[in-house]
């Protein structure tokens, strides 16, 4: 590998030309290792930020990444393999039935999942509130439970993009986080070595979601839809509305348990849509366009897949979830109409609520979150009980409603009740 100097690779981004694949190779290298310094390279995320970065510059700097670690090597598992990857949201518990559900139509998904932080929710968090349930797996372990089982959701090892691991940390408090190449390569790399065969993307869009404009949502999409396609992954991005949380709950244990409620064939109509249509991408991206994913739901099997892929991880998915020991209700002041349901007013109530973590590595509330009994559009009399608050700490409550408060109202009809949930499609 050819050696370069921090600063001269800076400067080339800083006045805004491309970075060579010498260059992107040897600082990405130097960085995961410790040779290139915090500081320097938060200098360069800065420059990428402000300056950009071509698509060949972007597809060089994932592969670099990917490079870091090691490659899960699916190969062997016995039937096609697709993934799918949500950029988060408030509500979004869909890869808990999607997962079991495309593998009861004969796909494995094998989905490296995270945590959450700030106001949306973790996958790994929602599924550890599944007594004994766990997130780590070895790659041995993942590939069995594939062939076994058919899906598995579990984290990302150590040795799977260990640069990602660092720069996500570095962007984190550097301000760097919303720069386009960075966040589509931190997402596609880690994606890329999962082995997958197939990805379908859920950018989401609205209050609620990490990108809050249609235009930066697009960007984003289009951009990781090119990753996937340049690393030889059938890569579909679906841009879906985040302006309203998803379903009725937003917490740990109560979005297990809506989840299994669509496993069963009912849940929220939105969930049940969204979870179909990501399948039914799914299916489309490996060349299974004969199956009917609701018939999985309607037969039972994707509900059996889901108490087998529970099981190998050591869930046990007949027992009790956890409860809140406190709980507070708010209700309509008057009678009317629910007009507007604020996603990220609600994400942060039940983050304050104790269902997500500050920082990395805090302890999060499996039983804590919020449940809304109504959606926009909805009418409501005073008095109704609109919103229950859950939590282990009461204390809890007076920050969640402050959070609340300006995230919904009651009037005469509902506003954007026209918005679609799904926005658009790219990828061919």
């Amino acid at each position: 590998m050819t050696r370069h100097d921090a600063v001269e690779v800076i400067t080339t981004k800083r006045d805004g030309h491309a970075l060579s694949r010498s260059q992107i190779d040897w600082v990405i290298d130097g960085y995961t290792r410790g040779e290139v310094a915090h500081e320097q390279m938060s200098a360069l995320t800065m420059a990428i930020l402000l300056n950009g970065m071509e698509r060949d510059e972007i597809a060089h700097w994932t592969a670099a990444m990917i490079a870091s670690g090691e490659r899960l090597d699916l190969s062997g598992v016995g039937r096609p393999t697709a993934d799918k990857h949500s950029t988060g949201g408030v509500g979004d518990k869909v890869t808990l039935p999607l997962a079991p559900l495309v593998a009861a139509c004969g796909v494995a998904v094998p989905q490296l999942a995270g945590r959450g932080l700030g106001h949306t929710g973790g996958t790994l968090d929602k599924l550890e509130s599944i007594p004994g349930w766990r997130a780590t797996l070895s790659p041995r372990e993942i590939r069995g439970q594939l062939e076994q089982v058919g899906a598995v959701v579990c984290a990302a090892g150590d040795d799977l993009v260990p640069a990602d691991k660092k720069l996500y940390a570095l962007r984190d408090v550097t301000a760097t986080v919303e720069a386009i190449p960075l966040l589509a390569s931190s997402i596609m790399s880690k994606k890329i070595a999962g082995g997958a065969g197939a990805l379908v993307l859920d950018v989401k869009v609205g209050s609620g979601a990490f990108l809050r404009e249609t235009d930066q949502a697009h960007e984003l999409a289009r951009t990781m839809v090119e990753l996937g396609t340049d690393a030889g992954v059938e890569t579909v991005a679906l841009i879906t509305d985040m302006s309203t949380p998803l379903g009725f709950t937003a917490g740990n244990a109560i979005e297990v348990a809506e989840a299994v409620e669509v496993l069963a064939g009912g849940g929220p109509a939105d969930v049940v849509e969204l979870t179909l249509t990501l399948a039914r991408e799914m299916l489309a991206q490996v060349g299974m366009t004969g199956v009917d994913p609701a018939d999985r739901l309607a037969d039972g099997s994707a509900m059996d897949v889901w108490r087998r892929m529970i099981r190998a991880q050591g869930g046990d998915p007949e027992a009790s979830l956890p409860t809140a020991k406190e709980s507070y209700v708010i209700t309509a002041g008057e009678t009317g109409v629910l007009a507007r349901l604020d996603a990220r007013a609600v994400g942060v109530a039940a983050w304050r609520l104790g269902a997500g973590r500050e920082r990395q590595g805090q302890a999060v509330q499996s039983s804590a979150g919020v449940v809304w009994h109504a959606r926009p559009g909805d009418r409501v009399t005073q008095g109704q009980p609109l919103f229950t608050l859950l939590s282990e700490d009461p204390w809890r409550f007076d920050r969640a409603m402050e959070a609340l408060a300006a995230g919904w109202h009651v009037g005469e009809r509902a506003d954007h009740l026209d918005t679609p949930l799904i926005h658009a499609r790219i990828g061919t």
